[in-house]
């Protein structure tokens, strides 16, 4: 098992490498394995964190026959067969930056449940969520809206359209640009992981109950 030893610009790079192949083995090759060993070591935290055995699902691209991926990602679910109608946690990264998510994604079965939970709680939520987080409502596209940008219309505009758009989603978490120094901290690096799962673990306990 490889050992997260924090990341490079060499790993950013890999996404402006051209072809479906030859980006693919560079993935497989230098990043694959560090999202892996991020994500293993992350497993016991969060599990302990939400009572659930977590489970490490690293990306595969296998439907992808001839466009290259523009981002790569590790998740955690409690499932040990698959992540993503599931509610779960994500460790990733495109060419500009590093994310770190709590996700629903567009295959989750109770994404209509979970959007009434949110807009039931969207005081909580949005005064528990520091600042500096951010949200995304499709995670196939590297943009982000800062927290301090969602206010009680962008967020109930936000749940609306994850409880009637079939490919709606929400996501929640930090982004690191590439140049951040903790990404090359290996412990800085995991500890801002788990401080942020910590702080989203309420959305995922909202999850449970549905």
């Amino acid at each position: 098992m490889t050992t997260f030893e924090g990341f490079t610009q060499k790993d950013f790079d890999v996404f402006s490498i051209p072809g479906l192949e030859s980006r693919m083995e560079a993935l497989r090759e230098n990043i694959s394995p560090k999202l892996e060993a991020i994500a293993t070591d992350l497993a016991p935290d969060v599990t302990a964190m939400t009572g659930d055995e977590m489970f490490v699902h690293v990306a595969k691209h296998a439907r992808r026959k001839t466009n290259p991926p523009n981002d790569t990602w590790a998740a955690l679910a409690a499932n040990k067969r698959g992540y993503k109608k599931l509610p779960h946690f994500q460790i990733g990264l495109w060419e500009t930056h590093v994310f770190i998510w709590f996700a629903v994604i567009y295959e989750s079965p109770i994404k209509q449940d979970f959007a009434r939970k949110l807009k039931e709680n969207r005081q909580d939520i949005l005064d528990h969520i520091p600042d500096e987080f951010v949200w995304s409502i499709d995670h196939t596209k590297p943009d982000a809206i800062p927290h301090l940008e969602v206010k009680e219309e962008k967020f109930d505009s936000m749940t609306e359209r994850l409880g009637s758009v079939k490919k709606a989603e929400i996501l929640c978490g930090q982004t690191l640009p590439r140049g951040d120094n903790r990404l090359k901290d290996p412990e800085a690096f995991l500890q801002l992981c788990k401080d942020t799962f910590q702080t989203l673990e309420p959305l995922y306990r909202m999850t449970k109950s549905l």
